[in-house]
């Protein structure tokens, strides 16, 4: 880690995906559209992303799918970008289905994303295999691919408690397939400070955490992560007017800790509109934006937050 220049990334979606199928899948996959931001994302300094993958994608379409997302490392390493790749993740939709996705509902935020894997795949241990084959495949053959920076094993596990019945006995499991490909590239799960933190404390290589909380919050989760002695990740944060980037920013430079912001370009993914808008639809533009640093012609949001990101990252 000391290795690295410091990190500074943003969870990507092209602006014309929903969720993580409407980016990789065939008929949806715009390499232009991600060239096009990813070089956005180099300009302002970033020189990294955090970018999810789904289970159906690899059971629906294993070989063409992979040729994808090794187009997709290329066109990352073209803009001098390692991302951190994700495979499973426990929020919003629980019956993700493959094919032509429905259109964003108008004003609210990230309303086609996708879990995975699906409530019918998590709760049918038959599927496992599958499972591991998904991640077992793509980390053998990229272990030692130098364009990826790690892997985010499962996103927020714990997002519902209800689905943890599930998912704790089967997170250790998820580890145990990718540590034994033997990847060159440091594995993870972000702690979300609940009661399966102590398990993925012990079985990540690198520590990553989320932070939508005000500034004390973060300082807070940095001096409690910091004692493990271990590279640290901020694999999620800004959400305005709470966290900000010149709050945030200046400290995680300072204290050498990986940020990856939620949202580089607004689009389909509609993370400019606040939590609040999944029960109470939006139908004015939101002030101020909450995710996301971009327009899509690439002009940012706010200029000032856009010249921090350069000067901090120069």
């Amino acid at each position: 880690y000391a290795k690295q220049p410091w990190l500074v990334g943003a969870n990507f979606l092209p602006s014309t995906a929903s969720n993580q199928l409407e980016m990789f899948q065939q008929d949806s996959f715009n390499a232009t559209v991600i060239a096009r931001e990813l070089a956005f994302a180099q300009k302002m300094g970033m020189n990294t992303m955090r970018v999810f993958l789904h289970d159906l994608l690899f059971k629906d379409d294993e070989k063409s799918f992979l040729n994808r997302f090794d187009l997709f490392l290329s066109i990352c390493a073209n803009n001098k970008i390692r991302p951190l790749v994700v495979f499973f993740d426990s929020c919003w939709d629980p019956y993700p289905m493959s094919g032509k996705q429905k259109d964003p509902i108008p004003g609210v935020h990230n309303s086609r994303w996708l879990k995975s894997p699906g409530f019918p795949a998590l709760y049918n241990t038959s599927e496992y295999s599958r499972l591991e084959k998904y991640v077992r495949t793509i980390i053998r053959q990229h272990k030692d691919d130098s364009r990826i920076l790690a892997w985010d094993l499962w996103n927020e596990p714990d997002c519902p408690q209800n689905a943890m019945d599930a998912i704790a006995p089967l997170l250790p499991q998820v580890f145990k397939w990718a540590r034994e490909e033997r990847p060159s590239q440091p594995l993870t799960s972000g702690v979300t400070f609940t009661n399966i933190d102590a398990m993925q404390l012990n079985e990540s290589d690198i520590v990553s955490f989320h932070a939508y909380g005000d500034v004390n919050q973060f300082k807070e989760r940095i001096s409690k992560l910091k004692y493990l002695n271990r590279p640290i990740l901020c694999t999620e944060w800004l959400g305005r007017p709470i966290s900000l980037p010149e709050h945030f920013l200046p400290i995680a430079k300072k204290e050498n800790v990986a940020m990856f912001n939620w949202g580089l370009v607004d689009g389909r993914m509609q993370t400019k509109f606040p939590w609040d808008s999944v029960n109470n639809p939006y139908n004015h533009e939101p002030n101020p934006w909450f995710h996301d640093l971009l327009y899509p012609d690439g002009s940012p949001y706010r200029q000032s937050e856009y010249e921090l990101f350069k000067k901090l990252t120069n």
